[in-house]
């Protein structure tokens, strides 16, 4: 099932996409974006040319595991997202998965890798969706629930 995972910025919006076979995630793009609605109209150009079946959206819970306005919003567009693109719609939590990214980056750079401030932040979200993907899929990061009251 080729799987899209959606790591929501206020300005840009990280992408990752996996294998038909939803086994592999691979980072996919970084989206420029200026609202959310904006946001809403590329990722949904993203699913149609991909042929996406489902959406995987990063919350962005509080440290504590708390669920904070943030996280409150990024499900509200999640949720919109899944019913204008009709395709099913997982949660999950992304509170690491940009450090894990950054990580990955600094080994890269340690490893002898070029890699400039720009490139960095062009890549970075991009590896932390698909940072989450990639344990979603190996059944390592469970899915969340909730409710529009949360």
């Amino acid at each position: 099932m080729r799987t899209l995972a959606i790591d929501l910025g206020s300005r840009r919006v990280g992408l990752a996409l996996s294998d038909a076979g939803g086994k592999f995630a691979t980072p996919y793009d970084v989206l420029e974006v200026s609202s959310p609605e904006d946001a809403m109209r590329q990722v949904i150009e993203v699913i149609t040319k991909e042929g996406v079946e489902r959406l995987v959206v990063g919350i962005p819970l509080n440290m504590d595991g708390t669920i904070g306005a943030a996280a409150r919003s990024a499900a509200v567009w999640a949720r919109a997202l899944s019913a204008k693109a009709a395709k099913p719609l997982v949660l999950v939590d992304e509170r690491l998965s940009s450090f894990d990214a950054e990580q990955q980056l600094i080994n890269r750079k340690r490893g002898g890798e070029k890699i400039t401030r720009a490139a960095k932040r062009q890549r970075l979200d991009a590896l932390a969706a698909a940072s989450f993907l990639q344990e979603y899929l190996d059944g390592k990061l469970p899915s969340l629930e909730m409710s529009d009251e949360n």
